[in-house]
């Protein structure tokens, strides 16, 4: 008996040793961070590390309603760095991270493009580091001259000079990279292919901007966007868009070149942008299935365009004469008449066709044509992860009356208050008087900028919640350009912004932004903390990202409540941002509480340095 006692007791304290070793071996992965998924120590996912330090937010899930900007105690734990992310992620986009796909096994559908399309990590899986600039980066070389060159070592990826050596996009030149201006169908460059375009729609003078009446453009596919970067000279701006598919980077190049551009693709979700916002959609061998889902994509490019609207087509099925490109064509070109489209012109590989001024061609077509008419409840400005659908938008009463848009020709269009203003509730001296404040306000930022910033340092702009686009507006005179950004919970003022001749984007800031690190000069958040503050996202989260889409040595200005202010300064050190000035603004008719701005510019380190100073 005791012998058989004692071996039970043996087994039990196995069981308990073996119990304990797995126990602190689940402990032991759990702190360290799997390397499988992080590669490095140096980083950690979602804000596990921050709450460690009492900075993240839950989203309100306990119920608790305390600010994210703590408890306004100033003996606050301040963080003394945030962790280096490992070298592999320089150039992470965590909203359209395929190993984030492969990872979590989303079940995505690849022919209908869902893996180049948006899919954010959830809050664990979220990155707490600083994304590390390449090494070698170097401030990237100022506009004009980026336009036709950059720096290998802020984008160190040269095989598509290679893949497309024939086509002219971009030349390997020492230590630059060189864009001749060329593309795939227009190989001696992009200038004499959008003279052509001009001349096919008769422009005075072969004049794309057709003496101001177009000025937006999108351009679906667009290589490192050379043809958007050649439009510029002509007073039109182009919403320069790309997928991160195999042509990867393309769309670092352009931002790079500080040519307008957006990561995004056609696939099932509705583009970020409202309808009838571009004048001119252009397809230059963009590889698109347009006959696809009952023609969807076209559909899309329908509600984004304008009456009178165009769409350059160049591509083999516009000219070639074999089987499957004839057959192409000809369903394609069913398609377009039953959306009442018209050819304007067809020359050699191009063909363009122009969207009809009203709806009487509509109203004209045989009861249930297809594709039909989109649903008269159907929100055609709404967008934000909206499923596009095969109809097509036809356009409000007013604007079928008026027979076009109403808006007035560039530059005029800038301030002359656009007709959709109606739609808001939107008086036209409110829009004027809105005009007037951002003009005094940007001119009050450029003197505080003043001692710090030279006067070609800033070329990219991002104007994180833009309103009606005036402080993009009030830089009108300056080289610079703005990417417009309007939260996709709010009014819907973005068609506002393309009806004064600008560009932008929806976007919600508990997301990370669709573009790569280190693509903006400067990001002006206006309030955008006291937003996030109201919602309960996380703002730590917020910093990084801002931190990862600004270029080293860019600035931020931000203009929000006292206490967005003070919290803010508690990370300049752990973010290697320095505060420039902190000043009172001006009274805000828009805010009760007086506003506060603080010039913020982020240093040029790397990421060796870092590593140093945080083991110290």
């Amino acid at each position: 008996m005791r012998g058989r006692n004692d071996a039970a007791q043996s087994k039990r304290a196995i069981v308990l040793c073996c119990m304990m070793n797995v126990c602190l071996c689940l402990l032991f992965l759990y702190f360290s961070g799997s390397k499988g998924q992080a590669g490095s120590t140096a980083f950690e996912y979602g804000t596990k590390f921050s709450r460690t330090l009492g900075w993240g937010s839950d989203d309100g899930e306990d119920g608790s309603e305390e600010s994210i900007f703590g408890t306004g105690d100033p003996d606050h734990v301040k963080p003394k760095s945030f962790p280096v992310c490992d070298d592999r992620h320089s150039e992470l986009i965590p909203c359209l991270d395929r190993n984030l796909i492969y990872q979590m096994r989303l079940k995505l559908d690849l022919n209908l493009m869902e893996h180049y399309e948006r899919h954010c990590p959830p809050r664990e899986r979220r990155f707490n580091c600083l994304i590390p600039p390449p090494h070698g980066y170097k401030v990237p070389i100022k506009w004009p001259k980026s336009r036709d060159v950059v720096w290998i070592a802020n984008i160190p990826h040269t095989h598509l000079a290679k893949e497309k050596s024939d086509q002219n996009w971009m030349v390997e030149a020492g230590e630059k990279i060189k864009f001749p201006g060329g593309g795939t169908h227009f190989h001696h460059g992009a200038d004499k292919y959008i003279s052509n375009i001009a001349n096919m729609l008769n422009f005075k003078d072969n004049n794309i901007n057709n003496e101001g009446m177009l000025r937006t453009v999108l351009d679906v596919g667009c290589g490192v966007a050379s043809f958007g970067g050649y439009l510029l000279s002509s007073n039109v701006i182009a919403m320069s868009l790309a997928p991160n598919d195999v042509h990867q980077n393309q769309i670092q190049f352009a931002l790079e070149r500080g040519i307008p551009a957006y990561l995004g693709v056609l696939g099932t979700k509705r583009l970020p942008y409202p309808s009838r916002s571009f004048e001119l959609a252009h397809c230059s061998r963009c590889r698109i299935d347009w006959l696809q889902r009952d023609g969807i994509l076209l559909l899309e490019l329908d509600r984004l365009l304008r009456p009178g609207g165009y769409f350059a087509y160049s591509s083999p099925e516009a000219y070639a004469q074999d089987e499957e490109d004839r057959r192409i064509w000809k369903e394609m070109s069913a398609l377009v008449e039953r959306m009442c489209w018209k050819i304007a012109e067809k020359r050699n590989q191009t063909v363009i066709w122009v969207k009809p001024l009203n709806n009487d061609c509509y109203r004209r077509r045989p009861h249930g044509a297809k594709p039909p008419l989109c649903k008269s409840g159907d929100d055609p400005d709404s967008v934000w992860g909206v499923p596009m659908e095969a109809c097509i938008t036809p356009y409000p009463e007013q604007m079928h009356r008026d027979g076009g848009t109403g808006l007035a020709p560039w530059p005029a269009r800038l301030t002359t208050p656009p007709p959709r203003l109606s739609d808001l509730y939107v008086t036209a001296d409110t829009f004027e008087k809105d005009t007037e404040m951002w003009q005094q306000r940007a001119e009050n930022y450029w003197s505080l900028l003043g001692p710090k910033v030279k006067p070609d340092a800033i070329r990219n702009i991002m104007d994180m919640k833009a309103n009606f686009g005036s402080f993009a507006a009030a830089l009108k005179e300056k080289d610079v350009w703005v990417m417009n950004v309007v939260p996709h919970d709010g009014p819907s003022t973005l068609k506002i912004i393309y009806d004064r001749g600008l560009i932008g984007s929806n976007h919600d800031w508990c997301e990370a932004f669709s573009t790569y690190p280190r693509t903006y000069d400067l990001l002006h958040s206006w309030t955008v903390f006291s937003d996030l503050d109201k919602r309960g996202c996380s703002a730590e989260d917020l910093l990084l990202e801002m931190d990862r889409i600004l270029r080293p040595t860019g600035f931020i200005i931000v203009r929000d409540k006292s206490t967005g202010i003070e919290f803010i300064k508690k990370y300049l050190h752990a973010l290697h941002w320095e505060a420039i000035t902190v000043v009172d603004a001006e009274p805000s008719p828009e805010s009760e509480e007086n506003e506060m701005i603080m010039i913020i510019r982020k240093k040029l380190w790397l990421p060796d340095a870092v590593s140093q100073d945080s083991s110290t």
